[in-house]
Parts: C-alpha cells; sequence; structure tokens
C-alpha cells in the first residue's frame, strides 16, 4: 500500500502524527492513546499495515 494512502486512513481513524523520529513517523490514536511507528518508505507491506492498525486499535485496511 502507498504510505500517502495510508496516511489518510489514519487521519480518517482519528490518528495523529505525534513526532517524526530517525526512519519512522509516531502517529497516536486521539481516542485511545494507542501509539505506533509507521516508516517513511513509498511503499508499505500490507502485514505490516495490519499490524499497525491492531497496534493503533482501529480496522484494518481493506
Amino acid at each position: 500500500m502507498k504510505r500517502v494512502k495510508f496516511l489518510k486512513y489514519l487521519k480518517q481513524n482519528n490518528c495523529a502524527l505525534i513526532r517524526e523520529g530517525g526512519r519512522h513517523s509516531w502517529y497516536k490514536n486521539n481516542l485511545n492513546g494507542k501509539r505506533s511507528a509507521v516508516p517513511r518508505h513509498p511503499d508499505i507491506n500490507d502485514l505490516l499495515t495490519k499490524k499497525i492498525c491492531k497496534d493503533l486499535g482501529i480496522p484494518p485496511v481493506t
């Protein structure tokens, strides 16, 4: 999945950027306080997007 599309999905599900790390961007779910790292690659593996969604407590991308 393209990173830009995945970031839009995160924003639609009440997740916001906390900070930029060395190789990752950290996002936090504003509803439950969970957070996760999103790598800064143009494409993100589908299994990794499912894991990030699980970490943030949001439904997986379809």
